[in-house]
């Protein structure tokens, strides 16, 4: 799976096409990963500790990976990823990087 927690992604298929977010978790045996704000289902709570009044309560639920895109950072558009390797300056290792195939700009 190319998506990491933290990236900013859009929905480019389903209920919520158009919306944007960032990954809260990723799962990827299951191939899903949860949105900030997009797919929110209610659960019904009862009274606890944490929350003593109870009631209804919004919650991310995942969506499956193969829905969504990533956000070029330069356009703000989605993309699709690349690896580049590159060399350290400092230690002179290579390692490898994820790069946009739009702009050719390193994701974080």
């Amino acid at each position: 799976m190319k998506l990491k927690k933290e990236d900013n992604v859009i929905v480019i298929s389903g209920n919520f096409k158009g919306r944007t977010g960032k990954i809260l978790k990723v799962f990827p045996k299951k191939n899903r990963i949860i949105i900030e704000g997009v797919n929110l289902r209610k659960r019904h709570t009862k009274p606890n500790q944490q929350n003593p009044q109870g009631g209804i309560t919004e919650k991310e639920a995942p969506i499956n990976a193969s829905n969504v895109m990533i956000l070029d950072p330069k356009s703000n558009e989605a993309t699709r990823i690349g690896k580049k390797i590159i060399i350290d300056e400092k230690t002179s290792k290579k390692r490898s990087v994820r790069v946009s195939r739009k702009s050719g700009e390193m994701l974080a």
